[in-house]
C-alpha cells in the first residue's frame, strides 16, 4: 500500500518499508502518460508503470464514477465470472480470498477496488470524466487529449464540461465489452414500457409481477433468467440461436482452504498454475472442431440437455446448437435449462419483427405479444475498437481513414500504424475464448510499460523529442497471418455468427492460440518492426540497431512439473532419504 508522507512529500511502499520519489501530478493538463479506462487493463497498466519503472506522471481517465470497468457496470442479477476465481486474479496480485470457484460480480469488483487501493491508484485517476478526441502534434511529438467532464466531483475542476491534457504516451484501456448493442432494435423508442440494457441495469426497478421479455441467449441471458424466473409473472426468451452449453461446475471455497491458500504462497501459485494448464487444454476444444476435445463438449451438452430437459422434445430441439463448439462463445450454464421448464416461461425462437408501444411483434403474427418489460441481453458493440473516439494521427489522417478497408489491424494487438505513441490494450485479436483474459492483459501491460520507460530513457534532455508507431508493411504482414491461421479454426465456421466475426467472415476479436503462445510473442519487442521520428529518433535508432531485440520476460505460471513428476520427484526425495538412512545406519553400527 502506499502511504504519502506530507513532510517529505514521498510515498511510502508499506510491503517494503522504503520511500519512492513522487512526481508532481498537480499541472492538471500536462502528463507523460494517460491511460484510458480504469478497468482490469487500465489498472494493470498503470501498476507496471508504477511499480516497474517507476513512472509516476500519470493520469487514468475513467467515465464512470470509481474503478472496475465492465464488473462495475454489469450488476445485472446472476452476474459471474466463467473462469476459475484463482485465475480471474493479476499474478503480482494474487487474491486467494475469493468465496467460490466461480466468482460473481460484487467479488471481481471488491478485488479490482482493492488492488487500485493497495497500489495507490486513487490520486492518478479522474472519474466521471471520458476521453473524446485524440490529436497528434507532429512538431511537439504530443498528444493532445479532449476530456468531457460528465459530472461528479471532477466538475469542480474545471471551468466548463471539456479541456485538454497533453501527453507523451497514450493507451488505451477502452476494452471491447463497454458500448451495450441492440438499442438501434427497429422500434425500441416507441416502447410503452422498461427498457433495460444487462450492462445498465437499473437495481431500483422491482420486477415482481410483471410480464418480461428478454432479448438473447448468450451468457448474459443465462446467467439472468434463472434469477428472475422466481420473481416475474411471465418471461419469453427471445432466441436468435441456441447456445452451445456446458455445466457450470462450481462450488464454495471453504474458509481453511483460503487460509491455507492465503499462508502458503507456494500452493497457491500451484493452484493456479493447475487451473491455467487446464483452461489452456480446453483451447483445442472450441478452436478445432474435429478434435477430441470437441467430441467431449458435444457429449457434455448433448447429455445437459438429455438431463434436465427430460420429457420435453420440443424444447430439446429448440435449444440442440446446430454449429460445432467454439464457433460462438460456449455458455457455462447449470440452471439455465431448467428455468425453460418453468410454468410461467415461453421460448419464443421466431424472428423479431418489430418493437411496439405495447410490445414484441413477432414473425409470422401481426398482433404484438404485450410486455411491461424487455430487457437487452444483446451484447456489446465489439468491432469498433477505439473508432469510438475522435483520433487524428500523422499527417491529420483519422483512425477511420486508417482502418478504412477491412478490418481493424493493429499490431501484435497493441499499436496501430499512422498513431505515434499510442498503446492498445485488448485491441483487435487478442480476445481468448477459453481462459482467463487477465493473462493476455498482463503481457500486454509489461510489454508496452518497457516501450514507455525505452522511450523515456533515450529523451537525455527535457526538450527532446521520440516517437515510434509499427510499419505498415510489417503490421499487414502480420494480420495477414494471423487471419490465415484464424480461417483454419472453429471461430471461422459459416454454422454460426458471433461478436467477434464479421459479415465477411474475417475474424476481427479473437487470438488463435493459447494465452502462453501469445505471452510468448510479446516477450520480444522487435525495433526493427518500428519507424521513429524526434530529435532523440537518431540515437535510439543506433543503440537498437545495435541491440534489435529487447527482451520482456513474461510471467511464467503455467506448471513446470506434471503431477505425475511431482510425484515422481517426492518419491525419489523419500527413496533418496530412505537409502541416506540405511547407509547413516550402516556406517553408525561399523563405527559402533
Amino acid at each position: 500500500m502506499l502511504l504519502k508522507d506530507p513532510a517529505n512529500f514521498l510515498v511510502f511502499d508499506s510491503f517494503t518499508a522504503t520511500a519512492v520519489k513522487m512526481v508532481n501530478t498537480t499541472g492538471f493538463t500536462r502528463t507523460k502518460v494517460l491511460i484510458i479506462g480504469g478497468g482490469i487493463s487500465g489498472i494493470c497498466m498503470a501498476v507496471e508503470l508504477l511499480t516497474k519503472y517507476n513512472i509516476r506522471d500519470i493520469v487514468i481517465i475513467e467515465k464512470s464514477g470509481g474503478f472496475g470497468g465492465t464488473w462495475r457496470d454489469n450488476i445485472y442479477p446472476g452476474a459471474a465470472c466463467d473462469v476459475f476465481s484463482q485465475l480471474y486474479s493479476y499474478s503480482f496480485a494474487p487474491h486467494p480470498g475469493f468465496t467460490r470457484l466461480l466468482p460473481e460480480q460484487q467479488e471481481i469488483l471488491d478485488y479490482l477496488v482493492d488492488v487500485a487501493q493497495r497500489y495507490g491508484l486513487y490520486r492518478y485517476a479522474r472519474f466521471s470524466s471520458e476521453v473524446v478526441k485524440l490529436r497528434w502534434d507532429g512538431e511537439k511529438m504530443l498528444w493532445e487529449v479532449g476530456v468531457r467532464v460528465d459530472g461528479g466531483k471532477e466538475r469542480e475542476y474545471v471551468d466548463g464540461a471539456e479541456y485538454s491534457i497533453i501527453a507523451d504516451f497514450v493507451v488505451s484501456a477502452i476494452g471491447q465489452t463497454n458500448v451495450p448493442k441492440g438499442l438501434e432494435m427497429k422500434g425500441l423508442e416507441k416502447f410503452g414500457g422498461k427498457v433495460m440494457h444487462s450492462a445498465r441495469w437499473d437495481r431500483g426497478f422491482d420486477l415482481k409481477g410483471k410480464k418480461v421479455a428478454i432479448i438473447g441467449t448468450g451468457s448474459t441471458a443465462a446467467q439472468i433468467v434463472p434469477k428472475i424466473v422466481d420473481e416475474v409473472a411471465h418471461l419469453t426468451v427471445c432466441q436468435r440461436s441456441p447456445g452451445f452449453i456446458i455445466p457450470r461446475v462450481d462450488y464454495a471455497i471453504p474458509q481453511w482452504q483460503r487460509t491455507l491458500t492465503a499462508c502458503c504462497p507456494p500452493l497457491a501459485k500451484r493452484i493456479r498454475a493447475e487451473m491455467m494448464n487446464y483452461r489452456e487444454r480446453f483451447h483445442t476444444a472450441v478452436t478445432q472442431a474435429g478434435s477430441h476435445p470437441a467430441d467431449h463438449m458435444r457429449a457434455m451438452n448433448d447429455e445437459l440437455v438429455a438431463r434436465q430437459l427430460a420429457g420435453r422434445p420440443d424444447l430439446q430441439e429448440k435449444v440442440k446448437p446446430r454449429y460445432n463448439p467454439g464457433c460462438k462463445r460456449t455458455v457455462i450454464t447449470s440452471d439455465y435449462y431448467p428455468a425453460l421448464t418453468r410454468s410461467n416461461v415461453d421460448l419464443e425462437t421466431a424472428s423479431i419483427k418489430e418493437v411496439t408501444v405495447e410490445g414484441i411483434k413477432f414473425e409470422g403474427s401481426d398482433e404484438p405479444r404485450a410486455y411491461d418489460m424487455l430487457i437487452l441481453a444483446t451484447g456489446f458493440d465489439t468491432f469498433s475498437f477505439l473508432k469510438r473516439l475522435d483520433i487524428t494521427g500523422q499527417n491529420g489522417r483519422t483512425l477511420n481513414e486508417i482502418w478504412s478497408v477491412g478490418a481493424p489491424k493493429a499490431y501484435k494487438g497493441i499499436m496501430v500504424p499512422g498513431l505515434p505513441n499510442l498503446g492498445i490494450l485488448y485491441g483487435p485479436n487478442t480476445n481468448l475464448s477459453h481462459t482467463s483474459l487477465i493473462l493476455v492483459i498482463e503481457a500486454q501491460a509489461r510489454c508496452l510499460g518497457a516501450m514507455i520507460n525505452r522511450m523515456f530513457t533515450a529523451r537525455k534532455g527535457e526538450t527532446d523529442t521520440l516517437a515510434f508507431w509499427p510499419k505498415t508493411d510489417v503490421t499487414e504482414h502480420y494480420c495477414q497471418v494471423l487471419q490465415e491461421r484464424l480461417q483454419n479454426t472453429t471461430f471461422a465456421d459459416d454454422s454460426c455468427t458471433s461478436w467477434w466475426k464479421r459479415e465477411d467472415g474475417t475474424i476481427e476479436n479473437n487470438w488463435p492460440g493459447t494465452a502462453v503462445e501469445y505471452q510468448k510473442l510479446l516477450e520480444n519487442i522487435e525495433w526493427s518492426d518500428f519507424e521513429m521520428e524526434g530529435t532523440a529518433a537518431a540515437g535510439f535508432e543506433a543503440d537498437v540497431t545495435k541491440r534489435k531485440t529487447q527482451k520482456v520476460p513474461r510471467v511464467v505460471e503455467e506448471t513446470w512439473f506434471s503431477r505425475s513428476g511431482i510425484a515422481a520427484l517426492a518419491l525419489g526425495g523419500m527413496a533418496v532419504g530412505v537409502g541416506f538412512a540405511r547407509v547413516y545406519r550402516q556406517l553408525h553400527l561399523q563405527i559402533l
